[in-house]
């Protein structure tokens, strides 16, 4: 079975797709991907499907939509079938034991098949291994890859109960991990000048995301852009207060000291020895102020915001 989640449910046996128009079977089979491979108690099937409190014939109904799931999965067998059935053939997958009825509950045995959400998890827990081991370009790698799953919103046009809009939570909530991962194994690669279009795109979208506004400053700083990355602090710290009424952490605050010390350090004049045509040697040269230095920031020159001291 090829189950994907980290977009518009699809789910697949054999190729053939079994995922039901129908909102109530879909809503179904979404909450036994959720928990693939694992029994799915009736009273969770049902307070997702009623969360007002089921009304009177909800097992009926439970049972209909678990028919109407398995008459899905019967059909794409059929259609896997050999031309000349082969011996066992019969024997190896049947809808009631792909879709299982076990004592207080069900369970989608998915057959080891792929599930992008596990795909995810797998390339995310590698990325975070290579950070941690500070291999910046092989987490850059993994955590990339498990970016690329995502196809959009996770079970878009499902309609969500309590326990799938937990569910949604969490797999938004670790992809946003991932994301600032990613981020930072990018700046810590010299990569700011390529991150600055796609993360303002980010901090639009989740306007109170402090990693991601952090990863924004550090790429604006690094690209010499000093008043950008101020009004990038200034925009967060109104959506905070007018959303929550917080400040940034004091972990953004420091960073926005950063910025300004760069930013002021930017602008003093740099002293260094003018020699003129008629320079004797032996002779003590003057010394004359030079032009302002006014090059964008450097950070081999002024390390001031690592990569990472910031998420």
């Amino acid at each position: 079975m090829d189950v994907r989640i980290l977009g518009g449910l699809s789910v697949r046996e054999n190729g053939v797709s079994i995922t039901p128009t129908a909102a109530a079977p879909r809503q179904l089979l979404a909450l036994l991907t959720a928990s693939a491979d694992q029994v799915v108690p009736v009273t969770v099937l049902t307070e997702e499907l009623w969360p007002s409190g089921a009304p009177r014939g909800a097992r009926h109904e439970l049972q209909a939509h678990i028919a109407e799931l398995r008459g899905l999965i019967a059909g794409a067998l059929r259609d896997a079938e050999p031309a000349e059935p082969r011996p066992g053939w019969s024997d190896r997958r049947s809808a009631d034991a792909i879709l299982v009825s076990q004592p207080g509950g069900y369970r989608l045995d998915t057959g080891g098949g792929p599930n992008d959400v596990w795909q995810f998890e797998r390339a995310a827990g590698a990325g975070y291994r290579a950070m941690e081991a500070g291999d910046l370009s092989r987490a850059a790698l993994r955590l990339g890859e498990a970016l690329a799953l995502w196809r959009g919103e996770p079970y878009a046009g499902v309609a969500a109960g309590p326990r799938l809009r937990r569910e949604i939570e969490r797999l938004e909530t670790s992809r946003l991990s991932v994301l600032d991962q990613w981020m930072e194994a990018q700046l810590g690669l010299g990569r700011h000048a390529e991150l600055v279009s796609e993360l303002t795109g980010l901090v639009a979208r989740y306007r109170t995301n402090e990693p991601l506004h952090a990863h924004l400053m550090v790429a604006l700083l690094r690209s010499g852009q000093h008043d950008e990355a101020l009004v990038v602090y200034e925009r967060l710290r109104m959506n905070l207060k007018g959303e929550s009424g917080m400040e940034p952490s004091a972990r953004l605050r420091r960073l926005q000291r950063s910025v300004l010390a760069v930013r002021d350090t930017a602008g003093r004049p740099v002293y260094a020895p003018r020699i003129p045509a008629q320079y004797v040697p032996g002779r003590p040269a003057p010394y004359a102020p030079a032009r302002y230095d006014t090059a964008p920031y450097d950070p081999a020159r002024a390390r001031l915001v690592p990569a990472g001291s910031v998420g």
